[in-house]
Protein backbone atom coordinates (compact mmCIF):
# COMPACT_ATOMS: atom_id res chain seq x y z
CA UNK A 1 0.00 0.00 0.00
CA UNK A 2 1.23 3.77 -0.37
CA UNK A 3 1.04 4.31 3.70
CA UNK A 4 3.51 1.21 3.80
CA UNK A 5 6.00 2.68 1.38
CA UNK A 6 5.85 5.92 2.64
CA UNK A 7 6.44 4.95 6.26
CA UNK A 8 9.91 5.31 7.59
CA UNK A 9 11.16 3.79 10.64
CA UNK A 10 11.61 6.28 13.55
CA UNK A 11 14.33 6.83 15.02
CA UNK A 12 15.88 4.87 18.09
CA UNK A 13 16.43 7.48 20.46
CA UNK A 14 19.64 7.33 22.44
CA UNK A 15 21.16 8.50 26.17
CA UNK A 16 23.90 9.99 25.89
CA UNK A 17 26.04 10.50 28.91
CA UNK A 18 28.43 13.92 30.08
CA UNK A 19 30.42 14.74 32.61
CA UNK A 20 30.16 17.93 33.82
CA UNK A 21 32.67 19.52 35.69
CA UNK A 22 32.15 22.54 38.42
CA UNK A 23 33.56 24.30 41.35
CA UNK A 24 32.71 24.85 44.52
CA UNK A 25 34.29 26.95 47.33
CA UNK A 26 34.38 29.51 49.89
CA UNK A 27 34.87 33.63 49.04
CA UNK A 28 35.44 36.07 51.86
CA UNK A 29 34.21 38.45 49.27
CA UNK A 30 30.89 36.88 49.34
CA UNK A 31 30.61 36.33 53.05
CA UNK A 32 31.44 39.46 55.07
CA UNK A 33 32.84 38.40 58.29
CA UNK A 34 33.18 40.00 61.75
CA UNK A 35 34.98 39.84 64.54
CA UNK A 36 31.76 38.41 66.22
CA UNK A 37 31.38 36.04 63.80
CA UNK A 38 31.73 31.89 64.51
CA UNK A 39 32.74 29.65 62.36
CA UNK A 40 29.54 27.57 61.63
CA UNK A 41 27.97 30.89 60.67
CA UNK A 42 29.98 31.03 57.72
CA UNK A 43 28.98 28.62 55.17
CA UNK A 44 31.81 26.49 54.15
CA UNK A 45 35.15 27.97 55.98
CA UNK A 46 37.11 25.59 57.50
CA UNK A 47 38.26 26.29 61.16
CA UNK A 48 40.88 25.27 63.60
CA UNK A 49 40.06 24.07 67.21
CA UNK A 50 39.89 26.72 69.48
CA UNK A 51 43.62 27.69 71.44
CA UNK A 52 43.83 27.50 75.06
CA UNK A 53 43.30 30.45 77.07
CA UNK A 54 46.65 31.88 77.62
CA UNK A 55 47.46 34.02 80.82
CA UNK A 56 47.91 37.41 81.64
CA UNK A 57 48.09 39.72 79.18
CA UNK A 58 46.83 43.16 80.57
CA UNK A 59 45.37 44.83 77.06
CA UNK A 60 42.91 43.31 74.44
CA UNK A 61 45.95 43.78 71.91
CA UNK A 62 48.24 41.92 73.72
CA UNK A 63 45.64 38.99 74.88
CA UNK A 64 44.49 38.55 70.99
CA UNK A 65 48.35 38.05 70.38
CA UNK A 66 48.54 35.90 73.04
CA UNK A 67 45.75 34.21 72.24
CA UNK A 68 47.02 33.61 68.35
CA UNK A 69 50.16 32.29 69.62
CA UNK A 70 48.37 29.03 71.39
CA UNK A 71 46.19 28.68 69.12
CA UNK A 72 49.17 27.74 66.28
CA UNK A 73 50.73 25.56 69.70
CA UNK A 74 53.28 27.61 70.81
CA UNK A 75 53.31 27.11 74.26
CA UNK A 76 56.44 28.68 75.47
CA UNK A 77 58.77 32.31 74.28
CA UNK A 78 57.70 35.22 73.32
CA UNK A 79 54.34 35.76 71.27
CA UNK A 80 55.72 38.41 69.21
CA UNK A 81 57.49 38.58 66.36
CA UNK A 82 56.91 35.39 64.59
CA UNK A 83 55.33 34.83 61.15
CA UNK A 84 53.17 31.83 59.71
CA UNK A 85 53.51 30.56 56.63
CA UNK A 86 50.07 29.31 54.83
CA UNK A 87 51.13 27.21 52.69
CA UNK A 88 53.83 25.45 54.54
CA UNK A 89 52.39 26.29 57.72
CA UNK A 90 55.76 26.75 59.05
CA UNK A 91 56.27 29.33 61.84
CA UNK A 92 59.54 31.55 62.11
CA UNK A 93 60.26 33.32 65.02
CA UNK A 94 62.29 36.47 65.22
CA UNK A 95 65.66 34.69 65.38
CA UNK A 96 64.94 32.23 62.16
CA UNK A 97 64.13 29.49 64.50
CA UNK A 98 61.17 27.45 62.27
CA UNK A 99 58.51 24.93 63.63
CA UNK A 100 54.97 23.48 62.54
CA UNK A 101 52.08 25.20 63.75
CA UNK A 102 49.22 22.98 64.93
CA UNK A 103 46.74 21.99 63.45
CA UNK A 104 49.44 20.64 60.78
CA UNK A 105 49.15 20.66 56.90
CA UNK A 106 48.13 17.62 56.84
CA UNK A 107 45.40 17.94 59.30
CA UNK A 108 44.04 20.99 57.18
CA UNK A 109 44.04 18.99 54.08
CA UNK A 110 42.27 15.78 55.56
CA UNK A 111 39.19 18.45 56.53
CA UNK A 112 39.32 19.87 53.36
CA UNK A 113 38.74 17.00 51.93
CA UNK A 114 36.01 16.15 53.76
CA UNK A 115 34.07 19.45 53.63
CA UNK A 116 34.56 19.47 49.38
CA UNK A 117 33.15 15.98 49.68
CA UNK A 118 30.28 16.76 51.28
CA UNK A 119 29.70 20.26 49.00
CA UNK A 120 29.91 17.95 46.33
CA UNK A 121 27.29 15.72 47.33
CA UNK A 122 25.11 18.47 48.55
CA UNK A 123 24.91 19.21 44.70
CA UNK A 124 24.41 15.51 43.47
CA UNK A 125 27.54 15.15 42.76
CA UNK A 126 31.56 13.90 43.28
CA UNK A 127 34.38 15.39 45.11
CA UNK A 128 37.28 15.06 42.22
CA UNK A 129 39.75 13.34 44.32
CA UNK A 130 43.02 15.87 44.49
CA UNK A 131 41.02 19.08 43.56
CA UNK A 132 41.09 20.92 46.41
CA UNK A 133 43.07 24.24 47.79
CA UNK A 134 43.68 25.68 50.69
CA UNK A 135 43.49 29.20 50.51
CA UNK A 136 44.15 32.22 53.03
CA UNK A 137 42.23 33.02 56.01
CA UNK A 138 38.61 34.40 56.14
CA UNK A 139 40.08 37.72 56.71
CA UNK A 140 41.81 40.77 54.30
CA UNK A 141 44.16 41.96 57.52
CA UNK A 142 47.88 42.14 57.85
CA UNK A 143 48.22 40.99 61.72
CA UNK A 144 50.86 40.91 63.22
CA UNK A 145 51.87 37.51 62.23
CA UNK A 146 51.24 37.88 58.82
CA UNK A 147 48.70 38.24 56.49
CA UNK A 148 45.19 36.39 55.60
CA UNK A 149 45.59 34.72 58.87
CA UNK A 150 41.91 34.35 59.72
CA UNK A 151 41.89 34.46 63.59
CA UNK A 152 38.41 34.30 64.74
CA UNK A 153 38.44 35.58 69.21
CA UNK A 154 36.41 34.43 71.54
CA UNK A 155 35.08 34.20 74.94
CA UNK A 156 36.46 37.22 75.98
CA UNK A 157 36.79 36.05 79.89
CA UNK A 158 38.24 39.49 81.90
CA UNK A 159 39.52 38.32 85.47
CA UNK A 160 40.34 40.42 87.60
CA UNK A 161 41.29 43.46 84.83
CA UNK A 162 43.36 40.68 82.98
CA UNK A 163 41.71 40.30 79.37
CA UNK A 164 41.87 36.79 78.41
CA UNK A 165 40.95 35.10 74.76
CA UNK A 166 41.18 32.08 73.00
CA UNK A 167 41.52 32.02 69.00
CA UNK A 168 41.29 29.78 66.32
CA UNK A 169 42.44 30.07 62.71
CA UNK A 170 40.07 29.78 59.38
CA UNK A 171 40.85 28.89 55.93
CA UNK A 172 39.35 29.35 52.74
CA UNK A 173 39.29 26.55 49.96
CA UNK A 174 38.11 25.38 46.60
CA UNK A 175 37.53 22.30 44.88
CA UNK A 176 36.30 20.62 41.84
CA UNK A 177 32.99 18.48 41.32
CA UNK A 178 32.36 16.20 39.35
CA UNK A 179 28.61 15.09 38.25
CA UNK A 180 27.53 12.75 35.05
CA UNK A 181 24.24 14.17 33.02
CA UNK A 182 22.25 11.79 31.23
CA UNK A 183 20.44 13.03 28.59
CA UNK A 184 18.28 11.67 24.94
CA UNK A 185 18.96 12.67 22.34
Amino acid sequence: SIATIFEFPKEEKRRVKRTKRFKVDTNPERFPIDDAASCRQIRGLICSDWGAIPTNPATTILAQQFARHFAVGRTHGDALGWTLDRQTNIITDLNGVTSSASPSLAQWQEWLAARAASACRARGARYVAGSAKLGPGHDNLKGAHGNNLGWFYGPDLDTGGLEKYQARQSRTWTATCKKTVRRNR
